[in-house]
């Protein structure tokens, strides 16, 4: 398979890429580094890499920004930073992309704990995590040509754990070996509109 993998240098995007490379053709795109490059806030930036680098088999998204703040601090403005970058802009990359892909192509997305579990001063973060896992759920309805669309949410994980680990307290950490197996199994599986939560 050609894959995409939006995010492909950073901190899960990396050991995806490095986990899928051993049997596939990766292509790595980020708004700073990578293969090509992309701003999810953008959606002329998300139409020009399809345009000029057609035909791939799947694409991942391991990317997206959301403001982490206490709520009374919370400007409306924040929101739509997270809105217009993570939630817009891994929705952009399926309503674009799915004009490019492959048929029996596959988009896999990539949210996070907040989600379910939120934690204090992750607020923004929580909601734009929520509305992609209720848009896979609808889009996976309407894709066509046997595209797939799916969503996974990892917890906290083994890379970024010392970074992060004073706001998930007791949180267990997601080793990196297993959520590097769970994103291949989704590319080659055969589920659709599913959210995948790997907290542990």
């Amino acid at each position: 398979m050609k894959i995409l993998i939006i995010g492909g240098n950073g901190t899960i995007g990396k050991r995806v890429s490095f986990f899928l490379s051993k049997e596939h053709e990766i292509i790595t795109a980020g708004r700073n580094s990578g293969d090509l490059k992309i701003d999810l806030s953008d959606s002329n930036s998300i139409k020009n890499l399809f345009e000029k680098n057609r035909t791939f088999d799947a694409v991942i998204s391991i990317a997206g920004e959301a403001v982490w703040a206490p709520f009374d601090n919370l400007t409306e403005e924040d929101y739509y930073k997270g809105i217009k970058n993570k939630m817009m802009g891994q929705v952009n990359l399926v309503k674009v992309g799915r004009k490019y892909i492959n048929h029996g192509g596959s988009f896999t997305l990539t949210t996070g704990v907040l989600a379910d579990n939120p934690v204090k001063s992750t607020t923004c973060a929580a909601l734009v995590n929520g509305g992609i896992h209720s848009f896979v759920k609808a889009a996976s309805l309407e894709m066509e040509n046997n595209i797939r669309v799916n969503v996974i949410s990892p917890g906290l994980v083994e890379d970024s754990a010392e970074k992060y680990k004073d706001y998930f307290p007791g949180y267990e950490i997601v080793k990196m070996n297993k959520l590097a197996e769970v994103y291949a199994k989704v590319v080659h599986g055969e589920q659709n509109g599913e959210v995948i939560r790997i907290y542990s």
